[in-house]
């Protein structure tokens, strides 16, 4: 991808090195992963240091500021949502004692508006603002069964990363679990991402009736799949609700 000209353009790009697997970087690791002269790197991170979209620890290493999160938090869409969608979450933990998560879809990745842990609960990798690939996951199956069809094309035509050995990464296997999930109305990732961990997904509808959301509870493996399963449904139907859904 050609390297922007624009001052924004450039901001953007520099700020898009990182990402979950690389929280910070140095500035040559920034020049380079951007594609940025390192003089044009120095100057944009030193006035992204003034405006705390980046912050720099002892190391002289660079991260993402306090300031984008602040900004991040104020989306509109993820706000609302999540606003009306904590109450009953935290209800999903409290009868679940499991963990809670809500996500939404960006492109091919499912994005986590939301996670609420219960003490004990089984650890899990997801946390609010990471994003994981559609195929594998319990809300990602759900945002991605009730994609546009040319969403579910692409993914069906994209490499399906591996996780586990209990990853889906066979598209027609894809194709039937997708079938399966508008079928049945709810999903069940079964270890595909940790093979200690399996989730129950449902959908969340807005007003127009449209899956804008998934809800998730996530066990270990072995619990109990039908307490579950009737828990997510219920909680995703309530946040419908909230959001106006008939």
């Amino acid at each position: 991808m050609p390297v922007p000209k624009s001052l924004l353009g450039r901001a953007f790009t520099l700020l898009g090195v990182f990402s979950e697997q690389r929280p910070s970087a140095t500035l040559s690791e920034l020049s380079r992963l951007s594609g940025l002269p390192l003089s044009t790197t120095h100057r944009l991170v030193r006035e992204l240091l003034q405006w705390r979209a980046l912050d720099r620890d002892a190391r002289g290493r660079y991260s993402i500021g306090l300031r984008l999160w602040e900004l991040g938090a104020l989306s509109p869409g993820s706000l609302d949502l999540r606003e009306r969608a904590l109450p009953f979450l935290e209800d999903l933990v409290e009868v679940t004692r499991h963990n809670a998560q809500l996500a939404i879809r960006d492109g091919l990745d499912a994005v986590f508006v939301e996670r609420l842990s219960a003490r004990d609960a089984v650890s899990v990798v997801s946390r609010a603002g990471s994003r994981l690939p559609l195929h594998a996951t319990g809300v990602g199956l759900v945002l991605l069964a009730h994609a546009p069809a040319q969403v579910q094309e692409l993914a069906l035509a994209s490499p399906l990363r591996r996780f586990t050995s209990r990853t889906i990464c066979a598209p027609a296997r894809l194709r039937e679990a997708l079938a399966q999930v508008r079928r049945d109305g709810y999903a069940i990732s079964d270890r595909q991402i940790e093979m200690i961990t399996y989730s129950v997904a449902a959908p969340v509808r807005d007003a127009g009736g449209e899956v804008v959301a998934a809800v998730s509870v996530v066990l270990p493996t072995g619990a109990r799949t039908d307490a579950a399963v009737s828990a997510v449904r219920t909680c995703g139907r309530a946040i419908s609700r909230a959001l106006g859904a008939p």
